[in-house]
């Protein structure tokens, strides 16, 4: 039977816990925090379901050294590996690559094929093939799809679908069974110019996102190993916990700082589940594995009329009862009436892009709001008794340091009236394929191209203000809830035991995201 892993291989570092999966944006933690990596788990289901041998092998949520890692990869043997990566992470797992291509295992007989998917391979295919043995790699936002068609394809004489990528002589590959013919390419990395090495690459033609989410089947919670991301996550109030996805991935989808919505999942490709689908997957979640509480990752969820269906599918089978639920949400895409609906259908936690308080900012990242919407669309949720939580963030190039003050007293005045419950401070970084990269390029905005520098601890765009400002103004963004007003209805909101040890745990996430910005690191 063929075997694959499905996994991530530890990274050490000192700057913390790398949240890689299922993160748009990202970074390391000094608080551990392990998010359920969604379309990794959909790719793992439904490989095993086309009957391949699957390992789930995360080592980073499993808290293993590499060498633990190593070792039970060598003990399975498998003839592929799935990895996900990013820019902040991707050098040091070309080095990853290398090394497992260099183990001395022919003679054993294993000959392992690697599979890189994820945003910035989706965007710079071939600067990997240029700077490691990767073996094959997945563009677009439905590899969980597109990898069962490559191994179907390889395995069992499939068609194709496009979105492949791989080495010319590549015998695996039959070339006559590709949608479209194959196309020959051949590139330098814009990172890394090395004419005289740049290989051969064929790919598929474009990836498909066409395909309808509805057919996949529940996530095999069981082989993912859920329970590594059941409890160190602080969107759970109530634990265990899990994620859901009820769509693919943002219907709004033009913001110029994400990634996700620029290579990935591109203008025009979003779908989501179906109303009576997605309840299906939470009532099997909750009756199977007793998870009480569950955040929906997709970048934003519905709203309307599919909003509107799905939390009467929750009151009216009962399941307001049983599982609290949480989403991404747009401060103008639910009005009062639907946001009180949402209360009694027991969602809890609502996450907002807030990202700036400053106008001419929301309008520069086509964000689609106004920053009167972001004090109306908090106010409506608290209102309907919702625990609203903001991201935001500092580093604007065109931003100076009054305009990051501004975007903090927005913040503070919000917390203040009880519109924010809870936020999260980012340096912007600008992710290679992005609008804002592109914009970064062309006015000369880059303080580096190395990737490693990409994790949001530190400017790599020119601010007209020092690093060190910057960073105080993060932790200072990380303290504007600390009202008398806030204290005091945070005091009188607990009300048992389990209240008390949530809002010791959120204290214990504040001190880690201020260990975050500290110049120390």
């Amino acid at each position: 039977m063929v075997k694959i892993v499905v996994g991530y291989p530890p990274i050490v570092s000192k700057k913390g816990i790398p949240l890689l999966s299922q993160n748009r944006q990202f970074q390391y933690f000094n608080s551990p925090t392990y998010i359920y990596p969604m379309v990794p788990a959909y790719a793992a289901t439904f490989l095993k379901k086309n009957g391949y041998k699957v390992y789930w092998m995360d080592g980073i949520a499993e808290k293993q050294t590499y060498d633990e890692w190593l070792k039970k990869l060598k003990k399975i043997k498998p003839d592929y590996l799935l990895l996900e990566t990013k820019a902040p992470v991707i050098k040091t797992h070309w080095k990853i690559i290398n090394e497992l291509k260099s183990l001395k295992i022919k003679s054993a007989g294993w000959r392992m094929k690697i599979i890189l998917v994820g945003d910035h391979v989706t965007y710079l295919p071939l600067e990997s093939f240029q700077n490691s043995k990767v073996d094959y790699i997945i563009a677009g936002g439905d590899y969980d799809f597109i990898v069962v068609s490559l191994l179907n394809h390889i395995h069992k004489g499939a068609k194709l679908e496009g979105g492949v990528y791989w080495r010319k002589g590549d015998k695996a590959i039959n070339i006559k069974l590709v949608i479209g013919g194959a196309h020959e390419r051949k590139k330098n990395s814009m990172f890394h110019g090395r004419q005289n090495l740049s290989p051969i690459i064929y790919d598929s033609g474009p990836a498909s996102l066409r395909h309808v989410l509805d057919t996949l089947p529940f996530i095999d919670r069981d082989l993912t190993k859920w329970r590594l991301y059941a409890f160190e996550n602080g969107n759970y109030k109530y634990t265990p916990g899990t994620y859901m996805y009820s769509g693919r991935d943002c219907w709004w989808n033009r913001c110029t700082f994400c990634v996700w919505d620029h290579t990935i999942n591109p203008l025009g490709s979003y779908r989501s589940f179906s109303p009576e689908r997605l309840f299906a997957e939470v009532k099997h979640v909750v009756d199977r594995y007793g998870v009480k509480e569950i955040f929906d990752d997709a970048g934003t969820m519905f709203a309307g009329n599919k909003m509107k269906r799905f939390c009467e599918l929750l009151i009216e089978n009962g399941y307001n009862k049983k599982v609290v639920y949480g989403c991404n949400m747009r401060f103008n895409a639910i009005d009062q009436d639907l946001y009180y609906l949402m209360k009694k259908a027991n969602f809890r936690f609502i996450l907002y892009g807030m990202e700036s308080g400053n106008q001419k900012t929301l309008d520069k990242l086509n964000k689609g709001i106004k920053v009167k919407d972001i004090i109306d669309g908090s106010r409506m949720a608290a209102k309907a008794g919702l625990e609203p939580h903001a991201t935001i963030m500092l580093g604007f190039p065109w931003e100076s340091y009054a305009d990051a003050k501004k975007t903090i007293t927005l913040a503070k005045d919000c917390f203040k009236k009880g519109y924010f419950n809870t936020m999260q401070a980012t340096i912007t970084i600008p992710y290679p394929g992005t609008p804002l990269w592109k914009e970064c390029k062309k006015n000369g905005w880059l303080l580096t191209e190395d990737y490693d520098h990409y994790d949001m601890r530190e400017p790599v765009m020119k601010t007209p203000f020092p690093k060190k400002k910057l960073l105080a103004l993060e932790q200072e963004l990380y303290t504007s809830f600390a009202s008398p007003q806030y204290v005091a209805r945070k005091i009188l909101s607990v009300r048992n035991l389990h209240d008390f040890f949530y809002l010791f745990y959120m204290g214990k996430k504040l001190f880690g995201h201020l260990l975050d910005f500290s110049p120390k690191q």
